[in-house]
């Protein structure tokens, strides 16, 4: 299994390099780096990758609904091209709220939108013409996009459902998650979308999988910090059904929390379950996360 972090965005572009200079001097082999309300994360990535060699840079994850299928192509290939093409691009539908709320935009019928977003993407990142008219998504290029020294980068969907990992299988390079645990990565997430896969006759999927994380002395309060940094996750519909499988409450219960080896051990379970890849998200304290992110280390050597 794959061992990286999420990126700290919250700081300045500086501060973004030099904690991804950290990364891969670490030795991770990958980072993730979130969209919300902050930095563009493709152009963030166009951005500071190039500072930084060797590490693997993904998108976690872009929301379609507010890029065309072409703009996501041109601009995740010219970021392959800025980085020596070490891009994973993450995308995801975002949420009901985030969508129609928000941007103003219709919800409705998401699985639709999505499929018919990558009949147009997948093809354009793979530097072929397009020529698609869907229901709802429309997209065409008179003839490909011209991006010297860019190769299509792996496409992770951020996918959970059934339906929306099986199209992750069939026709993407893997699934990214959030908020799911251990027994919902063994027995839903991985065998779903890896039997997906081998029925479209495709390489086995990545399966990434992202948590929270903490190496600390004091679990509980540890656990207190999660749930209460990360309270809206379990009011959003699909991390809600994901806890639910699981028999969680909350983030806490789906974290990974305790002594070095308590944390080491979770991480062999979750690779046994399926992972390929974990993106860490770390919390605590500084001493909390040094030590967190010296036991990140130490298993990414091996």
């Amino acid at each position: 299994m794959r061992i990286g972090t999420t990126l700290d965005v919250s700081g300045s572009l500086d501060d973004v390099a030099n904690e991804l200079r950290e990364r891969a001097e670490a030795g991770l082999a990958l980072v993730g780096a979130e969209q919300i309300f902050g930095y563009d994360a493709l152009t963030l990535l166009g951005l500071v990758g190039p500072k930084v060699p060797g590490i693997e840079l993904c998108t976690a994850v872009v929301p379609v609904y507010s890029r065309h299928p072409q703009v996501m192509a041109q601009q995740a290939l010219t970021v392959q091209a800025a980085t020596g093409n070490r891009l994973v691009l993450g995308i995801g539908l975002s949420h009901q709220i985030v969508v129609e709320t928000l941007w103003g935009m219709s919800y409705a019928k998401p699985y639709r939108y999505m499929a018919e977003y990558l009949s147009a993407l997948l093809p354009m990142l793979a530097g072929e013409a397009v020529a698609f008219h869907g229901e709802v998504v429309t997209a065409v290029t008179p003839g490909k996009l011209e991006i010297p020294g860019a190769t299509a980068p792996p496409v992770i969907l951020a996918a959970l459902g059934p339906k929306m990992l099986g199209l992750a299988g069939s026709v993407a390079d893997g699934t990214a998650t959030w908020m799911c645990g251990l027994r919902t990565v063994e027995t839903h997430i991985a065998p779903t979308i890896n039997a997906a896969a081998e029925a479209a006759g495709r390489p086995a999927p990545r399966v990434v999988v992202a948590l929270p994380v903490s190496v600390t002395a004091d679990a509980a309060a540890a656990r207190a910090r999660i749930d209460e940094s990360l309270a809206i996750y379990p009011n959003l519909p699909s991390y809600r059904a994901m806890l639910d499988l699981e028999g969680a409450t909350g983030p806490s219960d789906v974290a990974l929390v305790g002594t070095e080896e308590e944390v080491a051990a979770q991480l062999v379970q979750l690779e046994n379950a399926g992972a390929t890849d974990f993106v860490a998200a770390v919390v605590g304290n500084r001493e909390e996360r040094a030590r967190t992110l010296d036991l990140l280390q130490s298993m990414a050597a091996g």
